[in-house]
């Protein structure tokens, strides 16, 4: 029976290309990084990639560990895991895979000789066969939440161990499973080995099928802020006139509800008139910065900005410093360390929108204090561990963050004690990444034993 269901899961998966090939093109017109190396995605690699694969007569210690981090927050976690993977592997080869351009750009930089960086494979039987012929890893981990049928059907086939690391399952996405269980299930139960992030993850990930081996915590409070990165936004902050607050990694709807309720606290004057419209209350108490989440949507805030009446500066102009605006707008990539040290405070996004929240443990580890919204259920446990530890405040909607955000901004005394907070919580909760690269490291040491002689 399962046999046929994932024939039938196949045969829609691959009539679904067409329809995979037209988002591409179109997510290409805004970041052109997805129009790059597309025939990699079914499984197709120019020939000068044939020299960099191991051959069956490899060295076990110099085969490719093959990391899959579809998008931007996987990949920073799986270069957390890759700061304690490499030692313990000074032989290893990366191979490193991402469904979206955001994930793809930042691993670049994980890169080094001898590793390699393609395009996840679509989930058809014959795109997932030529990926793994290709590339034949020792083991696959697949960071936080990435299952695919075809994917763990073929690689226990071949008897390759695939992972799920730094595992989380909310409880939305555990209903999505349990509903297609005919299907999920089986994926679930076909990896060797699920690490999870909380335990609340583990029993989520253990009704659905999967063998959960290890909780180990969250990756990425083992994160480490680039100094210099951090030095140069406290600079920055240390010469603004006024606190400033960041709205970080806002998603699509949440710039509307700013600035909506930045218009109730002043009216807004027509663009055509002073080049500051918003100038009084809160708005003229504090120095805003906002960092999209989506690099596609940096050109669409700063038109939403603009249209309400503020001057906006954009940090791909700034030289020396910040220009002088009602509105910074952190328009760069992997510059996240830089924008937490220039804030005083930060607003999460994707928890005022009910979009699950993004990661709050960045900005705890560089001492910024956040103050979050209803909605984050994707980090629902580091939400909870923050607030318990004061290292941030949970608000009812926008217009209660923005009012917090602005009283916590002006009374230092009070910012000082909760930035304190911040870096003692996320010092506490430190350790996942050396545990979870042991766990593969055991996993690997099976493999091997497990092999017909």
């Amino acid at each position: 029976m399962h046999q046929l269901i994932l024939w039938l899961y196949s045969l829609a998966v691959w009539l679904a290309t067409p329809l995979l090939l037209r988002k591409l093109r179109r997510r290409a017109l805004t970041e052109p990084g997805y129009a790059v190396a597309v025939p990699e995605r079914f499984g197709h690699y120019p020939p000068p990639m044939d020299s960099l694969s191991p051959s069956s007569e490899t060295e076990a210690d110099e085969q490719f560990i093959w990391i899959h981090a579809v998008s931007l927050g996987e990949t920073r976690a799986a270069a957390i895991l890759l700061k304690e993977l490499r030692p313990l592997l000074p032989g290893m080869r990366l191979l490193l895979t991402h469904g979206t351009a955001t994930g793809r750009a930042e691993g670049e930089k994980l890169l080094l000789p001898g590793d390699v960086q393609v395009w996840q494979p679509w989930d058809t039987p014959g795109a997932v066969r030529r990926f793994l012929r290709q590339f034949r890893p020792s083991i696959g981990i697949l960071m936080e939440t990435e299952i695919w049928p075809n994917l763990v059907a073929a690689c226990r086939r071949r008897r390759i161990p695939l992972v799920l690391a730094n595992a989380r399952l909310n409880e939305k996405s555990r209903s999505g499973a349990r509903r297609l269980g005919w299907l999920s299930r089986p994926a679930y139960a076909g990896l060797s080995a699920v690490w999870a992030q909380t335990e609340d993850d583990a029993a989520r990930l253990r009704d659905v099928g999967a063998h959960v081996a290890g909780v180990f915590g969250n990756l990425k409070f083992d994160v480490v802020p680039s100094p210099a990165l951090q030095a140069q936004g406290r600079a920055w902050r240390a010469a603004s006139a006024r606190p400033v607050v960041l709205l970080a990694s806002s998603r699509e709807g949440e710039e509307a509800m700013w600035l909506e309720v930045l218009k109730q606290k002043t009216p807004l004057a027509p663009a055509s008139q002073a080049p500051a419209a918003i100038d009084s209350g809160v708005n003229q108490s504090v120095q805003w910065l906002v960092v999209p989440r989506h690099p596609q949507r940096f050109d669409e805030v700063q038109r939403l900005c603009e249209a309400a009446g503020l001057r906006v500066s954009r940090r791909s102009q700034w030289t020396a410093q910040p220009d002088s605006a009602d509105v910074w707008l952190g328009d760069s990539l992997g510059e996240m360390a830089l924008y937490y040290g220039l804030a005083h405070v930060a607003l999460l996004g994707g928890s005022f929108a009910p979009l699950g929240g993004q990661n709050l443990i960045e900005a705890a580890a560089g001492g910024c204090p956040v103050v979050m919204g209803p909605h984050t259920f994707n980090f629902a446990e580091a939400a909870r561990l923050a607030i318990d530890a004061g290292a941030a405040l949970r608000v009812a909607d926008m217009a209660e963050g923005v009012a917090a955000a602005a009283a916590l901004a002006q009374d230092p005394q009070r910012r000082r004690a909760l930035s304190e907070r911040c870096v003692a919580f996320t010092e506490e909760h430190r350790g996942a990444a050396l545990d979870t690269a042991l766990a593969v490291l055991q996993r690997l040491r099976e493999a091997v034993d497990d092999r017909p002689d």
